[in-house]
């Protein structure tokens, strides 16, 4: 027998303030015809001033703690994935573990960008796959606004924020594709292209937060390439036929991106979850939000097989082969 992380919740949360493409054209020189077109963004969540992502986050896992009948006591493990942390330390995790009322285990963050969430996701799944835990909440939250530079059009348009996250509990299973839970996982970097995508600010830099720039032309040239070529990965070496999956969950970047994907893979778009439209690109939140969206809408149903690439600032990449 072969232990796997089954997700037996799912939760989510997005900000009440929405900011349509009109809106964005009232701040910078942009429309919503042009955003549409380029990026497929109509409207994007902004937090306000006094919610931080660790709020958000909480929010988010109680929903999936109730969907999943447990409280936090329940938890062995959090996993929290962010680049826009409550404090530069301790851990966001820390605080949601705090408002969950989990008082063991542990709890941390990891910093992938937008591949944040199958980061966090690998870390939790190969620690219950060593059996040094059983129940994990897996976390992507995203508080952008506050490190967008609004006067710049190229980025300012593109962002948004929100919360979405599983619970994961050990359950045997055969140890073939059939099974329920995380098949894989896979992650990857290079290092080499963190000027491309990163924040201006740093403690041991600036001293400063910072604003997200981003050569948008490098990273389109690679998103579609890595996020394709990971996911034929990930099947080929678990042995999965690309006609045996029910959706591809990419991360929300811009719609551009996923055409592009699904075109490589040869997957339709109608096999394709995308919520770009309704949150923009919520970094190491996509991912999860539109599992949550997808399971909401009714599209995604249990044994269904999910595969779900994403690529972000580092760069990083990875895919997440899934059974619900």
């Amino acid at each position: 027998m072969t232990l796997r992380s089954r997700i037996i919740g799912i939760g989510s949360f997005l900000p009440e303030h929405i900011s349509t493409n009109d809106d964005m054209a009232k701040i910078v020189d942009t429309s919503d015809e042009w955003i549409v077109e380029r990026t497929g963004i109509r409207v994007r969540h902004f937090a306000d001033e006094n919610m931080s992502s660790s709020v958000m986050a909480t929010k988010a896992a109680q929903q999936a703690l109730a969907n999943a009948g447990l409280t936090g006591d329940d938890l062995d493990l959090i996993v929290l994935a962010t680049v826009s942390p409550d404090k530069t330390f301790p851990a966001t995790a820390v605080y949601v573990q705090a408002a969950l009322g989990m008082k063991r285990g542990c709890a941390f963050d990891v910093v992938a960008a937008c591949s944040g969430f199958l980061y966090a996701l690998r870390m939790a799944d190969n620690m219950i796959r060593l059996g040094q835990v059983k129940t994990a909440l897996v976390v992507g939250v995203e508080t952008l606004s506050k490190i967008t530079d609004f006067k710049d059009r190229n980025t300012c348009v593109l962002f948004g924020d929100g919360a979405g996250c599983v619970v994961l509990r050990a359950e045997e299973g055969k140890g073939t594709p059939a099974d329920r839970g995380v098949l894989d996982t896979l992650i990857y970097s290079d290092g080499s292209y963190a000027p491309d995508l990163c924040s201006t600010g740093g403690p041991s830099t600036n001293h400063e937060v910072g604003y997200i720039t981003m050569n948008g032309r490098e990273v389109f040239r690679h998103a579609a390439v890595n996020m394709a070529e990971v996911s034929q990965e990930i099947l080929d070496k678990n042995g999965v036929a690309l006609a045996d999956v029910d959706w591809l969950v990419p991360h929300q970047a811009n719609i551009r991106i996923l055409e592009a994907t699904a075109k490589r893979l040869g997957i339709p778009m109608e096999k394709v979850i995308s919520t770009v439209d309704l949150h923009a690109n919520t970094s190491a939140a996509s991912i999860p939000l539109a599992l949550a969206e997808g399971v909401k809408s009714g599209k995604l149903k249990e044994g269904q097989l999910l595969l779900l690439p994403g690529m972000g600032a580092g760069f990083t990449w990875g895919a997440s082969l899934i059974r619900l």
